[in-house]
């Protein structure tokens, strides 16, 4: 049975991500199928912040494919030297892009997307499995808040495998 995740609309980013890690923190605990839980945990970026697309890459072979997502459509396959994306998973590090016209190489899956936070997450083998990828339609939208917010989500999916 899905439950409801509750949060401020009023509030400011930190207070939600604050409140809604816990939350999804209990929805993921039970499920052992990494797929639904992404799922979940786009549903839930989506609704709680009303980002213009938010939605999961995952390592297969040698490209990011996607994964579970909330938005308008997406590109399938990313290169892992292509992109925001592949440059936050070949880096490990979270890549935060004020405006994404300006990231050299970036692919624009879809020409509304202003900016972009992308997080990578990390296996217990130390590889690099996923990225969280977080557009919004909005110039220079993301900051140490988010990356700090959507780092703490990242490690409650790490911690599931």
């Amino acid at each position: 049975m899905a439950e409801s995740i509750a949060f401020s609309k009023s509030a400011g980013r930190e207070q939600v991500y604050a409140e809604i890690a816990p939350q999804i923190e209990a929805l993921v605990s039970g499920e052992t199928d990494l797929v639904a839980n992404l799922a979940n945990i786009a549903a839930v970026l989506k609704e709680a912040f009303g980002f213009f697309w938010v939605g999961f890459y995952l390592k297969k072979g040698e490209q990011l494919v996607l994964g579970p997502f909330q938005g308008p459509l997406a590109c399938t396959r990313i290169d892992f030297d292509s992109g925001v994306c592949g440059h936050a998973y070949s880096t490990r590090e979270t890549a935060i892009v004020p405006d994404v016209d300006a990231f050299p190489g970036h692919i624009a899956c879809s020409s509304a997307a202003r900016s972009e936070i992308v997080v990578p997450l990390v296996g217990a083998t130390g590889e690099v499995f996923a990225v969280l990828d977080v557009d919004s339609d909005r110039l220079n939208d993301f900051s140490e808040t988010d990356a700090d917010g959507l780092k703490a989500i990242a490690a409650i999916v790490e911690r599931t495998l």
